[in-house]
Order: structure tokens, then C-alpha cells, then sequence
């Protein structure tokens, strides 16, 4: 009979880095939930409004990006749109596609989020730069150099 090969357990440094980045990770999404209220937001409205931001995207990406269904996105994007915040427009690259882009106002409304947050001007604004440059490092390691 074979004995199960030994799994590692984790150190508790190891255990205690987790801890701290689900707590960092919790703050923040605490405050983003906050900050997204205050623009008469929910969360997930803040998110997708906030990916558009950078560059309009079709649905089926959107919902990938989110990691939710299809039907959801349509239904976000509805509400926003009714905002005057988002707007739908045919992709250049396929016609059948339908891309969903922030209007001036949705992206002004997004870097008025991303400014809103206090986690960004408290915690992290009292590391050094060379701190917050290690810390960013360290964290694209984690993810593999992606990011």
C-alpha cells in the first residue's frame, strides 16, 4: 500500500501574509462598496463603469472581466446607460458586435470614484515610493508578472 506523499503545511509567516492580504483585501472592497455609494453606485455598476473607462468592451468580455453571466452585464449596462453614464456602440472591428463604452460624463464619474478612495490616500500614501514600488513588485510576482 502507498503512502500519501506529505503535504506541505504552510509556516506561519506564510499563514499570517494570507491574513493580512484578506484583510487588505476586504478594506478594500469595504471602502470601494463606500466610495461607489457616494456616486449612487452599487459595486458592481462602480466596476464594469470603471473597466469601460479605459476602453470600451463588448458584453461577453465585460461579463468575463466581472465574472458574472451575460444577463447581468446587459442588465448593469441598462441601468448606467439610463444614466447617461454608458453608452452601446457597433464594434469597428464587427458590426454584429455591440461594444460598451463610458460617455465623457461615465468617465468622469470613474475618476471621481478612483479619487474617492481612501484606502489609496491612507494606507498605501504612508509607504515611501520605494516601499509602494517594492510592494507592487512583490505583488505582480505573486501574480505571476501579469497585471
Amino acid at each position: 500500500m502507498a503512502t500519501p506523499p506529505k503535504t506541505h503545511r504552510p509556516d506561519e509567516l506564510t499563514l499570517e501574509v494570507v491574513d493580512l492580504i484578506g484583510a487588505v483585501v476586504a478594506r478594500y472592497h469595504e471602502e470601494y462598496e463606500e466610495a461607489a455609494a457616494e456616486h449612487a453606485l452599487t459595486g458592481a455598476q462602480a466596476k464594469l463603469l470603471s473597466l469601460l473607462a479605459l476602453e470600451p468592451l463588448p458584453m461577453r468580455k465585460l461579463a468575463q472581466r466581472l465574472r458574472c453571466e451575460p444577463s447581468n452585464v446587459t442588465g448593469i449596462v441598462d441601468r448606467l446607460e439610463s444614466r447617461g453614464l454608458v453608452e452601446r456602440r457597433p464594434d469597428p472591428a464587427d458590426r454584429r458586435v455591440k461594444l460598451a463604452a463610458a460617455t465623457q460624463e461615465g468617465r468622469q464619474v470613474a475618476r471621481g470614484l478612483r479619487e474617492s478612495l481612501r484606502f489609496a490616500k491612507e494606507p498605501l500614501a504612508g509607504l515611501s515610493e520605494e516601499e509602494r514600488l517594492a510592494l507592487r513588485d512583490l505583488l505582480r510576482r505573486m501574480l505571476g508578472g501579469g497585471v
